[in-house]
C-alpha cells in the first residue's frame, strides 16, 4: 500500500466519485457500463453504493453522462474529450527533420476571453508560447492547426538558428516534468491498495496530458513519457481488459 508519506510527497489527493466514474468510462471503448457494473467498480475503490449512485445522478443532471434503459455512457461533450485524450496517449508522429511549426497571431483587438481560450487550446495541442502571440513546437506531430488559429494567424514551418534542444528546454520545464514522472513510476510497484493505486495511476494520466511530445532528439535522457503510457496501459488491461487505443482520466 502506498503510505501517507508517498502520497504527500507526490501531492496526490484521493479522486472523487465523479472523477472515478469518468476515469473508468473514458478508459473504455465504447464508454458504456450498467449501474451495477459502475457500483461494483467504485466499491473496489472504496466508494459506497449510495455515493456512486448519488454521483451518477448529479453527472446525468449536469450533462456529463447519458442514461438509457440499461446503462450509462459519456455525453457527446465527453466523447470529444475521450478522443482528445486518446490522441495524447497514443500520439501520431512523423519523422522530425529539424523544422518547427510556428504560428504568429496577426489579428489585433481580441478579447481577453478569446485569447485565454486560444491559449488553452494550443497548450492542449502541445504548442508553447515563445512570446505573446507567437506559438511554436517541433514539427513531429501528425495534426494540423485548428481553424480558430489559422483564421487569425500566419502559420509557418521554420528552423531555429540556435540549439533546438536549448529552445525546447526554454519553452517547457522538461527537468521538472521528467522528475515528477519518475516519482510516479517509482511509487507504483509498492502501491497495492486498489484506491491508492487508482489515485496514483490517475495522476500518471493527468501528468501525461502535459507531455510536450518532443522528438527523441530534443528530450532529456531517460524521458519517462513512454514508461508512463505503458504503466497505464498495463493497469487498464488488468482492470478493464484490453481496449485498443483507449485511455483517459479527468
Amino acid at each position: 500500500m502506498c503510505n501517507d508519506g508517498d502520497m504527500a510527497e507526490l501531492l496526490l489527493r484521493p479522486v472523487s466519485a465523479r472523477s472515478a466514474v469518468l476515469t473508468t468510462l473514458l478508459a473504455l471503448h465504447p464508454p458504456r457500463l450498467t449501474a451495477a457494473e459502475l457500483v461494483a467498480n467504485m466499491e473496489r475503490l472504496g466508494f459506497t453504493e449510495t455515493a456512486t449512485r448519488a454521483a451518477l445522478s448529479r453527472m446525468v443532471a449536469r450533462g456529463d453522462l447519458v442514461r438509457d434503459a440499461t446503462a450509462y455512457t459519456l455525453s457527446e461533450r465527453l466523447l470529444e474529450r475521450q478522443r482528445e485524450v486518446d490522441a495524447v496517449h497514443h500520439p501520431q508522429t512523423r519523422e522530425w527533420r529539424g523544422s518547427w511549426e510556428m504560428a504568429i497571431v496577426t489579428t489585433a483587438g481580441r478579447s481577453a476571453a478569446d485569447r485565454a481560450a486560444l491559449r488553452t487550446q494550443l497548450q492542449s495541442l502541445r504548442v508553447a508560447e515563445l512570446r505573446e502571440g507567437v506559438w511554436t513546437r517541433p514539427a513531429n506531430l501528425l495534426r494540423g492547426w485548428p481553424e480558430e488559429l489559422t483564421a487569425i494567424s500566419e502559420c509557418f514551418e521554420a528552423r531555429p538558428l540556435g540549439d533546438p534542444a536549448a529552445l525546447a528546454a526554454d519553452l517547457w520545464d522538461l527537468e521538472s516534468w521528467a522528475a515528477h514522472g519518475h516519482r510516479l513510476l517509482k511509487a507504483l510497484p509498492g502501491t497495492s491498495d486498489p484506491a491508492d493505486r487508482f489515485t496514483l495511476v490517475a495522476a500518471m494520466v493527468r501528468h501525461l496530458q502535459s507531455d510536450p511530445l518532443l522528438p527523441p532528439e530534443l528530450s532529456p535522457a531517460d524521458w519517462p513519457g513512454d514508461a508512463l503510457r505503458a504503466a497505464y496501459d498495463e493497469y487498464r488491461t488488468q482492470t478493464w481488459g484490453p481496449v485498443p487505443g483507449g485511455t483517459g482520466v479527468t
